[in-house]
């Protein structure tokens, strides 16, 4: 099901995967290449409503628009705080996400918008090649809990890049867009199985979590 939702920079679009008994919403994010058809967006999307999380996957209104490239990141994050009452409508806690660019702006708006937690996919940490131009502090900032789910092999960031306590998933050998070589010890399937798998980990309610009551 998608809802389109108006906001200062035009219209955002919201595609819900409704959990039948659902705790929890996890909206995500697209990156600044693509949008919501994303390998891992969509295996969130089919994976995570049997865990009792609904994911809604947001596109951004450059994207409803039709353009080809992103605009700067303060008009994505003041789209992404306009639609947030949008996903908040439902009663439940949201946990903020996305890939790349996506991740960028869950991490910058989480404590405004009053997410529960945040999920990094492929986090660009830096541009490739230039790991001066560091963009940890997005992370480090973001004032609520952070799970990065990152690449073996991203030129954006290595998990060995990262700050020390990120808590962090690696997909071994994989790119930025989590493709995996044919001579991985994994197909492309199971790596983002396995990676789906342990994010359903993460947002289970248990003591402690960021899903837990209280």
């Amino acid at each position: 099901m998608s809802r389109t939702v108006d906001t200062p920079v035009g219209q955002a679009r919201i595609t819900w995967h409704t959990a039948a008994d659902a705790r929890a919403v996890l909206a995500l994010g697209h990156g600044a290449g693509g949008g919501i058809e994303a390998p891992d967006l969509r295996a969130l999307a089919d994976a995570l409503p049997a865990f009792g999380v609904t994911v809604a996957l947001v596109e951004q209104p450059w994207r409803v628009a039709g353009k080809k490239v992103a605009p700067a990141p303060r008009t994505l994050d003041t789209a992404w705080t306009a639609l947030w009452p949008a996903l908040t409508r439902p009663g439940l806690p949201v946990v903020a996400g996305g890939r790349s660019a996506g991740a960028r702006v869950a991490c910058r708006t989480a404590l405004g918008a009053g997410a529960r937690a945040v999920l990094a996919l492929s986090f660009p940490l830096h541009p490739p090649g230039k790991p001066e131009r560091s963009r940890a502090g997005e992370l480090t900032g973001a004032g609520v809990p952070v799970l990065v789910v990152q690449g073996g092999r991203d030129p954006f960031g290595r998990p060995a890049e990262f700050p020390a306590g990120t808590e962090i998933i690696e997909v071994p050998d994989a790119d930025h867009g989590f493709a995996v070589p044919k001579r991985a010890a994994v197909s492309q399937q199971e790596a983002l199985a396995a990676a789906v798998a342990r994010i359903a980990g993460w947002l289970e309610p248990r003591p402690g979590g960021v899903l837990a009551e209280g």
